[in-house]
Order: structure tokens, then sequence, then C-alpha cells
């Protein structure tokens, strides 16, 4: 959204029905970036259009360093919505805010520390069709703050394609690193082999996850904190403040609906008898239908399915009950669904039921079972909480109860997002990988971000670095030569063209590769014959080969 702002008599008084001049303080701003940095420079920076992709613990201490250093045009996306965990560490959002875009709040908290600078925002997937090709290529930068290696080689593509230099980053714990690419003169983020990561930033596990470790992240790193952890006993006051300051007071109430009924579960864990399905039927129901009415995040990913507490715990078999599926997927009782990814009980990862041989903590749990160690482990959890209330729990993998309940809440909530489940071991093993995000190693690596691409609005390629951020050695920050590109890159290496089709449902691939790819390069065409060896892909699908029959 473009800022509407004006300066007062007084020099710095925003008038939002005004339109945009530029006050005192704005002018110092330039002047001291002028001064360090060049005329030529800083008037680049503030003409300068910048994609910032991401507004977690990176993006938000990325998009606060160019609002304060004067980015003129400033668009920043991200998909998902503010948790209380973020809260540690991605200081653009507070209580308040729970609930809502990361992006949208991310861009109204970063106008505060300039008014003056133009920040558009967007909630939604960067991969979706309509930020293709020309949209990439109308930014003069754009920077990634992103924590997921599919999304990471997208962008990498898409800047490569549209020949935008990209700076590329990412933290694990207190290790971080940056890297500038330049299309065609320096390593693109696909030219060295990446290796799958084995620890996940919190913040990308809470309303989408995809993989195993994002489950058992969620379950002991928010779902066990939440009931055993130290309570947060400041909320209801920064909700009553947030109210008193004029917030919306409907998202106000919802929040404080939402506090009172955490609170109140997790003072009923005392109680005993009928704790864990309260527990549960919050979290691996109400709040999975509260995600499915946010219908822009499941666009283009497969919706979660809520489970059912009484249905739960009958469940022996592979076929989910009808009862156990949220409302929307229509199934009646003669139509069970299946859930995908989920073998036989007795062949699944190679081991037997829980009530066959085998070691226990190898065996495949079926729902019944994750319903039943869910149930036991929060019961005796809870009974050492409210022996000792002034000691909070803290979750350890040799603490037998601290891991069933991992085990357990991490499974069922593979079950909601049809994810492959995991057996107790590969639970521990998994968990004992799990390495925090910490805020200052964001806060660097989003100053070395800007650093990085000053020198990118310079054309400076030569001068760029790669950059790294470590504990050990004698230096905390490394600067390194950035590389030349791989010649085998299967990204950077490739040759781009754009075609412009009238219509996509008017033209056929067949036509494009007669009348453009085979057609002679006298002609207008790419000049490919009929011995070539051409074939097409959309992403990793195969659409044409030679060798296809017809």
């Amino acid at each position: 959204m473009p800022r509407t702002s004006r300066l007062d008599a007084e020099g710095d008084n925003p008038h939002p029905d005004a339109g945009p001049i530029i006050g005192h303080t704005e002018l110092k701003r330039h002047a001291h970036i002028a001064a360090l940095l060049g005329k030529d420079t800083a008037d680049k920076i503030a003409k300068a259009r910048v994609l910032v992709i991401g507004a977690g613990g990176i993006g938000c201490e990325l998009l606060k360093n160019l609002a304060m250093v004067g980015f003129g045009d400033i668009e920043i996306i991200d998909l998902d919505t503010i948790d209380l965990s973020n809260l540690n560490r991605q200081f653009l959002f507070q209580k308040q805010h729970i609930h809502k875009p990361k992006s949208l709040i991310a861009r109204e908290t970063a106008l505060s520390f300039n008014p003056h600078v133009n920040i558009t925002a967007h909630h939604d997937n960067i991969k979706a069709p309509k930020y293709g090709l020309r949209w990439f290529a109308g930014f003069d930068i754009v920077l990634n703050a992103l924590d997921n290696l599919d999304a990471r080689r997208w962008v990498n593509r898409m800047c490569v394609a549209a020949n935008v230099p990209l700076v590329e980053s990412g933290t694990t714990g207190f290790l971080g690193q940056v890297q500038p690419i330049f299309p065609g003169k320096t390593q693109c983020y696909d030219c060295t082999e990446k290796p799958i990561p084995k620890s996940y930033p919190v913040c990308t596990i809470r309303s989408t996850p995809s993989a195993p470790i994002h489950c058992i992240v969620w379950s002991k790193s928010w779902l066990f904190a939440q009931l055993f952890g130290p309570e947060d006993e400041t909320e209801e006051q920064e909700l009553q403040k947030a109210l008193a300051n004029g917030e919306n007071a409907e998202e106000i109430e919802k929040l404080q609906e939402e506090s009172k009924e955490i609170k109140s579960i997790r003072v009923s864990l005392v109680e005993g008898e009928g704790a864990a399905q309260r527990v549960f039927e919050k979290v691996f129901r109400k709040d999975v239908e509260r995600l499915l009415g946010m219908e822009n995040m499941w666009k283009n990913r497969i919706k979660p399915r809520a489970l059912i507490w009484d249905e739960a715990k009958k469940w022996e078999h592979t076929e989910l009950p009808p009862a156990a599926i949220a409302a929307e997927t229509n199934a009646t009782a003669a139509q069970p669904a299946k859930v995908p990814g989920l073998a036989p009980a007795a062949t699944r990862n190679g081991s037997t039921q829980a009530s066959g041989e085998g070691l226990k903590d190898h065996q495949a749990l079926t729902l019944q079972q994750n319903v039943e160690l869910f149930e036991n482990s929060l019961l005796n959890l809870a009974k050492r909480a409210t022996a000792s209330p002034d000691d909070p729990l803290s979750f350890d993998k040799d603490d037998d109860d601290a891991l069933d309940f991992v085990t357990a809440s991490s499974n069922l909530r593979s079950f909601v997002y049809a994810i492959p489940r995991k057996t107790r071991f590969e639970v521990k093993e998994m968990a004992g990988n799990i390495i925090p995000a910490i805020a200052s190693t964001n806060a660097i690596i989003a100053g070395q971000i800007v650093i990085q691409a000053i020198q990118a609005l310079r054309g400076r390629w030569d001068q760029a670095h790669f950059v790294t951020l470590s504990r050990s050695g004698v230096r905390l920050l490394n600067g390194f030569e950035v590389a030349k590109p791989n010649p085998a890159c299967s990204v950077c290496s490739e040759n781009y063209g754009l075609l412009r089709v009238p219509s996509v449902e008017m033209v056929t691939l067949g036509e494009v590769l007669n009348k453009v790819v085979r057609k002679g390069r006298d002609a207008g065409g790419l000049g490919f014959d009929e011995a070539s060896e051409l074939s097409v892909y959309e992403g990793s699908r195969l659409l044409f080969d030679p060798d296809m029959d017809d």
C-alpha cells in the first residue's frame, strides 16, 4: 500500500490525509547516506525498487534496516501469520498482532521508523502464478529472507531468468551467511549442492507443516512449552493496552477468548480427568478448523483435516473414519477417506504394530495408539507440573514422559496434515537436531544483506562478498570473494528467453515447437532441427521428449 503522509509545520508529524512531502528528518537521512556513500549511491537507494521475500526473523530486521537507510520503494511478501512463538525475535510484531498476516503488520510497523518510504505488502505465496517473470523483472534487486530450500530455489531461478540481482541469506542458531548473486557474473544459489537442512526455524512450521520434522518442532517447542513451560502473566495486560490504543476491538476480543481458553486448559490439567481430551480437541480440531477458514493459505497446498477425539480413540485401521474428518470433506459412512502415505499398520516403516514383537521405540503406532500415548504422557507430565508449580518443565529427549508426549503429539499433527509418522526412536533422534533461532544472528545478517544490496545497486559485483557469521575462529564475520558461475549449473548455465503468448488457450505446445523452437534462425526461430535433443519441462514435470509416444 503506498504511503500518504505529510509533515506539518513542526517537521515530523504525519498527516494521513495529505500528500507526501519530504521533511527535515528525511532530508537529513538522505544527506547522511550521501556523505557516507556518495550522492549518486544515495539517489539510487532512494529510487530503487526492492523486493523482500519473507517477513520472519531476518525479514523483520531487514525491513527495518531498509526503511532506516532510506530505500524508497519496497515490496514485501509472506504467506504466514503471526504466532506467539515469533514475538521473542520478530520485533515488528506484538501480542495484539497474533494471527494477523506477517507482511501486512511488518509494513505497518516499519512505517513508524520511516513514514516516507513506500512499502507494499502481499499476504501470499511467492510461487503463485501472478508473481511471474515480468513481475520479478520490475525490481532493481531481490532480497531473500526465506527459511526453506524449495522457495529459495524458486526465487533463484526467477531472478536468474529475469536478470535481477539477488541477495540470499540464512541463519541457524549462531551461524549465518549472506550470498550476493549477480546473474551471469557470480555463482547462483544452485551452483553448489545444498545439504538437506537438519534444523528448522519454528516460524515455518506453525501453520503449514509439510515434513515430519515440522511436526516434531511444533510439539517440542510450542505445545509442550504452552502446557508445561513458564506461564506468561503479561498477555492480558498487553491485550487491554492494545484495546485502549484503538486496536480492532473484535480482534482483541477473539484474542482474549483464545487466551482464556489456553489458560483454562492449562489450569484444568490439575483436574486430570478429561484434560487430554480438552487439549486434543483444541489443537487437533478447533485450531485446524480455524486455519481452514484462511482460504488464501491453502490455494497451493493440501488442506489439513481436523480429528475428533472419540473417533481417533477407536481407529485401528488405515482408513480414517468419516467422522474424524472436518465437515468440508463431505465424507460419508459408506466412503471412508484414506490418509495419504499411511501403509498397513503391520508393515509401516518396516516394523510391526505396538502389540506385536519388536523393540518398543522402533514400532510404528496407529492413530489409536498415538492417542493413548498422548493421553498417558500428558497426565504424567501434568502430575509432575502441578506437584512443583514453581518449577516449570522443559523438554529433555531423555525424559520418557516428555519424549512420549512429543512423539504422540507430533504424530497426531502428522495425521492432520497427511504427513508420514515417525517412531519414538526417530523422534528422539530428530528432536536433538532442533536449533533455536537467535535474534542477534538475524540482526547481524540483515545488516550484511543491506551492505551487499548497496553494492548491487552500484553495479559493483566485484566488490561484493560472500559473508559468513560464526562463533568459532578469531573473527565472527568473514568475507570471501564471490565465486564465478558454475558452468555445470542447471540453472544459471542455461540461456533464458521470454516468449509472449497472446492466450495459452489458443496456442498449443506443438505450435510453439514448430513455429518458434524448430523454425530456422533466419526466419526468426530458435533453429532446433528434428535431430536436436529437445525436451520441455514445466518445473520437474516432463511435457515433451522425442522418445515420448505421440
